[in-house]
Parts: C-alpha cells; sequence; structure tokens
C-alpha cells in the first residue's frame, strides 16, 4: 500500500472513531430496564444530568447543610413538636367543638330557601333567605398551667396555636390537673411559709363556639384540705381521690368537683402513698418507692371502701395499672419492665427498662406508649431520678401486648435534636395523639401517632 493511500485509510478511521466516541458518550442516561450499565454516561464528566443512587434517591452532597432527611425521620420531625412555649405545672386533655374549614365559604354556606337547602325561607330575613348554621366538629385540645405563673393556655391538638386563657396569678405553681372534661383546674403549691401545700380548685369561665380567648379570664374557686400529699382523677374526670395526713395516720377521700360530696375510702398509720384511678371500680395506692425498701401495691374499691393487696415485696416498686383493671405494670430497682395479671398472679417481662411511669395504657389495655432510655446509668433507682442526680435521654416506644411486638416511634434526638426525659404521657380519646413533659425543661410536647 502506497504512503498516500494509507495515510488516508489512518484518516478515515480516526473519523470514525471520533463520530462513534461522540455518539456513544452522550446518548442520555440508561433507562433502567436494560441489563447493560452505560459506563460511558456514568463517567462523562461533561454530562449535566443528576446522578442517582441506587435506590433511586438523590445522593446527597458532601455540604449536607441543606440535606434532606430520608422520609421516615422527616415523618417524624413532623409528628414531634414542642407545644408549651414556657414550663408547665401540668395539663389536660379534653374534646373541644369548633367550626369546621370550609375551602369556599360563599358557596358551601347555602342560604335557606335556596335549592338543595330544607329550610323554608323566613319572611323579613335578608330578603326571605336564612342562613343555614355552618358545621361544627369536636376535636381534642391540651389545656396547661404556665409553672411561674398560673396562667392557663391552650391549643387544639391538630393544629398548635398557643392562646392565653386566664389571666389569674398563682405564683409558682408545682403541681396541676384538670377535671370536669377540662372545666375545672386543680392547682398545688406552697404557702409563703414554704411548708403549707395549698390546693385550689377552680371552675373555669365558659367559651362560647367561635369566641377567641383574649386571655383575661378570671378562675374562681376554693380550698382543699391543706397539706394533701397525692391526687388522682377519676378516668370520667367528674371526681377526685386526695391523700392527706391527719394525725399519725393518712385518710383517703373520694369528691365530686370541685371538692363536694366527700367520702372517706381509706386510712392507714402508713402515710408514703402515690394513687392511681385507672377505672370506676378500682382505685391503687402504692407504697412510695426506693431502691432499697420493698414496696407494695393495694386495690380500693371505692363502693365498698375495701382494700386488698395486689403485688408486693419488690425494691423500688412503681407501678401503673390498666383502665380494665386486670393488668398491673410495674418496675423495680433495675427498671425492669413487667406486666402482672391479677387473674393467675403470673407476671411477663416486656423486656424495656424504664420507669412504669413513664408510660401509659391505651383504652383497651392491650397497648403500651413507653418514655424509654437510650442509656441507663448508675444504680439506685428510682430514687437518683427522683432527686435529680441523674437524667434520660428518652426515646419513645409502643408496645403491643397483644402481638408481643415492641417498636421504636420517634428518637427525639435523632428528629428534634432535642433530649427527652418523659414524664406525664397521656393520650386522647381517639389515641391520635400522645402528649408527655419533659422532665429536664417542664415544656409540653405532642406526638401524632397516625
Amino acid at each position: 500500500m502506497s504512503k498516500r493511500n494509507l495515510t488516508i485509510l489512518i484518516t478515515a478511521l480516526t473519523i470514525i472513531i471520533i463520530a462513534f466516541g461522540f455518539w456513544y458518550f452522550n446518548k442520555g442516561e440508561p433507562s433502567g430496564e436494560g441489563e447493560g450499565t452505560n459506563f460511558g454516561f456514568d463517567f462523562n464528566p461533561f454530562n449535566n444530568k443528576k446522578s442517582t443512587s441506587p435506590d433511586g434517591e438523590g445522593t446527597p452532597p458532601t455540604d449536607v447543610s441543606g440535606y434532606v432527611p430520608p422520609p421516615d425521620i422527616a415523618t417524624q420531625a413532623i409528628k414531634l413538636r414542642k407545644v408549651s412555649s414556657m414550663p408547665i405545672a401540668g395539663f389536660g386533655i379534653f374534646m373541644k367543638e369548633r367550626y369546621k374549614e370550609i375551602p369556599n365559604p360563599s358557596q358551601s354556606l347555602p342560604l335557606s330557601g335556596e335549592e338543595g337547602t330544607s329550610i323554608p325561607p323566613a319572611k323579613g330575613e335578608l330578603g326571605g333567605l336564612k342562613l343555614t348554621p355552618p358545621p361544627t366538629e369536636f376535636i381534642p385540645a391540651v389545656r396547661y398551667v404556665a409553672r411561674a405563673t398560673g396562667n392557663i393556655y391552650q391549643t387544639f391538638a391538630d393544629a398548635i396555636d398557643e392562646r392565653k386563657f386566664s389571666s389569674t396569678i398563682i405564683p409558682t405553681v408545682y403541681e396541676a390537673y384538670f377535671s370536669n372534661k377540662g372545666e375545672s383546674v386543680i392547682m398545688r403549691y406552697l404557702k409563703v411559709d414554704n411548708k403549707t401545700i395549698q390546693t385550689f380548685v377552680g371552675t373555669l369561665p365558659k367559651e362560647y363556639l367561635g369566641a377567641d380567648s383574649v386571655g383575661t379570664s378570671v378562675i374562681a374557686g376554693s380550698f382543699l384540705p391543706d397539706n394533701i400529699t397525692d391526687m388522682s382523677i377519676s378516668p370520667d374526670t367528674l371526681k377526685i381521690f386526695y391523700l392527706f395526713e391527719t394525725g399519725n395516720s393518712v385518710v383517703g377521700v373520694t369528691a365530686d368537683n370541685p371538692g363536694n360530696r366527700k367520702t372517706q375510702v381509706f386510712d392507714s398509720p402508713f402515710t408514703e402513698w402515690l394513687s392511681s384511678w385507672p377505672n370506676d371500680k378500682v382505685i391503687t395506692i402504692t407504697t412510695k418507692p426506693s431502691a432499697n425498701v420493698p414496696g407494695f401495691i393495694y386495690i380500693i374499691n371505692p363502693d365498698k371502701k375495701d382494700l386488698n393487696k395486689a403485688l408486693g415485696d419488690f425494691n423500688g416498686l412503681t407501678t401503673l395499672t390498666s383502665p380494665d383493671g386486670k393488668l398491673i405494670l410495674y418496675s423495680n430497682n433495675n427498671l425492669s419492665l413487667r406486666v402482672f395479671h391479677t387473674d393467675t398472679r403470673n407476671s411477663d417481662s416486656l423486656g424495656v427498662k424504664t420507669l412504669s411511669e413513664k408510660c401509659v395504657w391505651g383504652s383497651a389495655s392491650d397497648i403500651l406508649y413507653c418514655a424509654v432510655p437510650q442509656f441507663i446509668n448508675g444504680s439506685s433507682y428510682p430514687d437518683i431520678w427522683y432527686k435529680g442526680e441523674t437524667s434520660f435521654s428518652d426515646a419513645i416506644w409502643k408496645i403491643d401486648l397483644k402481638s408481643g411486638t415492641t417498636s421504636m416511634v420517634v428518637d427525639p434526638v435523632l428528629v428534634k435534636g432535642e433530649e427527652i426525659d418523659g414524664i406525664k404521657l397521656a393520650l386522647d380519646d381517639g389515641e391520635n395523639y400522645l402528649f408527655f413533659v419533659n422532665k429536664k425543661d417542664s415544656f409540653l410536647w405532642k406526638l401524632n401517632l397516625k
């Protein structure tokens, strides 16, 4: 072959190779439907199309300041929210009526006498037309007492919008309860002598549908006996049970709100008790726990005024009885959580370590939600936790007793970057929301469960 022909052949081959390479490296992303891999696309530094990870999610950049977390973490973060803007002494959940949101009021509120309405026109009203009342709904709401001032605040559960309800000042409230379906409040605080415990029972002013509270309501009420040592609210929130010392003994009394029709149902020479009222026929009293002292729980029938031992002889015993009264959740001084069956007298380990008072029962007595410490340091529980010598960083767990499954619902550190030591857990009637207080700072939190 002559030198001229060889040069022409080499030039032609070069042109063909360049053309093929240009087509190959710019033919676009692989469809993902074939079995091969387009290495040309993967390694082409000039292709401006976004690369994807094998699962189809965008690969986070090196600078993660704008990185969107995975959907499960993002969803958890949306569901978990701080409710109060201040430390609180206590809270109560109740059902509150409100107007339904209507996308287009001019079209969704028909006038009587118009087509599609069954209300006859009223003469002299809007030219023979009468407005049909807008629809309403009952939604879970929460009221809470500011620890520093005793002022009451409230918000709906589905849309947190903190509104001040009352202006009555009661400085430094240590405990607060809501009863009478959210229409009464019980505040506990020390007198100026810093020794005498006062318990104030107040009736809240009525709210009118659609009216916006301006936060100037005044709370009027009366006082229960001094130095009440413990208190519980009945499941229907219409009655209270409280313990107070008289002489060298303690007396337990039930009363209607606000402290009327008092009936003594318990007395004991031992004065250190904690109470709970899980259902109409059961009031429980548990000895105050200590790591080195055996604890016991007794059951009171408020109608019969009898007392029966249910469980005991466990150091550091804390308890929480189920709504049906058949199960007692309890923990000991190493925080091992167990369930005691009152009928068979057997107990089951739940494989979880926390205090029973950091849990709440579902209404069917088959579900538990608990604030479970991620790490447990030290010993002598629950004493060092009560004294504030140690604190927990909890995750919220769900325990299903029927299926035997235990699952984490949310980790506040992971989704909010905040450590929570959960106490006073409570569910709304529909069990759509879990409310709890952070023991570290006494702020109120809410977790959407559905």
